[in-house]
């Protein structure tokens, strides 16, 4: 089957790559000139770990390749995927769905044959309809059904995520539609990943619902971490007794310095958006939202405490070790560390970092940080160490060599990836989140 993906960035790029490893022919459509002559180089637009690898195996066997032009990307396609961006819509928070709209109109004037689009882009509920009758304006004279796919990949292993997935979500209104997305899901179905059906606007809804829901999660262990530190408590230890519970379940359930990323900022506000708009409000989203944004800022105070206060933090150097919102990735969007940074900065205090992949994305967001070549560059000289992103590389720390090149032994752990007594038992200050 020929397979048409309108975007090439996170979510088309892997989609992509990985329909083309199972044996469709795939052809990966961007009106960014620069990202399809790197595409054809190799060079990859994110970083994702084994993507490089799978792009590079199926261009060679001829079931991938790229192109700018949507009238000759999608010719002959029967699934014509739309995974275009879908950011907050500055000044109001909800979607912007131009991009998704600009799509759906282009692939109307150009259908050449029958297909079904598939919107693979996050989107509210109802804009499958509007896609429809955008494509449907056009006049155009091929049958056509439009579908709702949302994808569930995490970034840093979204290769696995859409080979292995939990479950695939088709949103379809007619026959046609399920048919052809019964095909394109063959061999994940042969491998008896579970297929859930649903109407077009369920699906929609199911992706703003998981992201919100796992956002609450994350929000909520938060919460609990900061109780912790006041009674005494150790919040690992509440996360792995409520996480047993399969009710719960463990995921998720990791304290740290608050959600970032391209999905859960930008989902959790859309959905807050379209509950508004039918007058149904989401309450708990909306707390959920709250306290994420001020948890960033809180974490950025917290070193400030551990550096004596804010008054005595004036003048005084920190390195943050981490700087994406998660590891194994790139992604600098919504980080934690961007508002961690700010609070040091606003407080006159000098800030190096390193990151192992992120540097190159923080360095417009960030201009005020010294960026180093390696961690042991970027914690010469300071007054404290902070661990904003759980990076391998940060697990096994050289503190001998820390001591030596700090001007203060003190390590704020934001991802509590170190034992309180190893650490403190080097002669450290050590502060994490949530523990004694």
């Amino acid at each position: 089957m020929k397979i048409a993906m309108v975007g090439s960035g996170y979510v088309g790029l892997v989609s992509g790559a990985c329909f083309a490893d199972f044996g469709h022919d795939v052809v990966c459509i961007d009106k960014d000139q620069s990202k399809i002559d790197r595409l054809h180089e190799g060079v990859m637009p994110i970083y994702e770990p084994g993507l490089d690898a799978l792009v590079e195996s199926n261009v060679k066997a001829g079931r991938l390749s790229f192109t700018t032009s949507l009238a000759e990307g999608i010719e002959g396609a029967a699934a014509i995927f739309i995974a275009v961006g879908t950011p907050s819509r500055r000044g109001d928070g909800h979607a912007d769905l131009s991009f998704v709209y600009a799509v759906a109109k282009e692939v109307g004037e150009n259908l050449s044959g029958e297909a079904v689009i598939v919107t693979k882009s996050t989107v509210p509920v109802g804009t499958g309809d509007e896609v429809e009758r955008i494509i449907r304006d056009t006049g155009t004279a091929h049958r056509f059904a439009v579908v709702s796919n949302p994808e569930f990949l995490r970034e840093g292993a979204a290769i696995g995520d859409f080979k292995r997935p939990d479950r695939i979500v088709i949103g379809a209104e007619d026959d046609f539609g399920r048919e052809v997305m019964r095909e394109v899901y063959r061999p994940l179905f042969l491998n008896e990943s579970p297929i859930l059906f649903t109407s077009r606007r369920s699906s929609e809804l199911i992706k703003y619902a998981a992201n919100a829901f796992l956002a609450t999660k994350i929000t909520f262990i938060n919460e609990m971490a900061d109780l912790c530190e006041k009674v005494g408590a150790n919040v690992q230890d509440v996360s792995r007794g409520i996480g047993m519970d399969n009710r719960i379940g463990p995921k998720f359930l990791h304290a740290g310095p608050g959600y970032g990323g391209s999905c859960f900022p930008k989902d959790t506000l859309a959905l807050l958006k379209t509950a508004e708009d039918y007058d149904s409000p989401t309450r708990i989203v909306e707390a959920v939202v709250k306290v994420n944004d001020s948890r960033k800022r809180a974490m950025g105070r917290k070193v400030l405490d551990a550096l004596g206060g804010a008054e005595a933090s004036r003048g005084k150097k920190v390195a943050l070790l981490g700087l994406t919102f998660k590891p194994n990735t790139d992604d600098m969007r919504a980080s934690p560390a961007i508002a961690v940074a700010q609070t040091l900065i606003d407080a006159g205090v000098q800030v190096s970092a390193y990151d192992p992949e992120g540097m190159e994305q923080a360095r417009p967001l960030m201009p005020q940080v010294t960026m180093c070549d390696n961690p042991y560059a970027a914690i010469e000289g300071a007054d404290a160490t902070v661990i904003v992103t759980e990076w391998d590389a940060f697990r096994a720390l050289d503190f001998a060599r820390v001591k030596e090149l700090a001007a203060a032994a003190v390590l704020v752990d934001l991802r509590n990836i170190y034992n309180p007594e190893d650490v403190r038992a080097l002669g450290f200050t050590y502060e994490s989140i949530g523990r004694a």
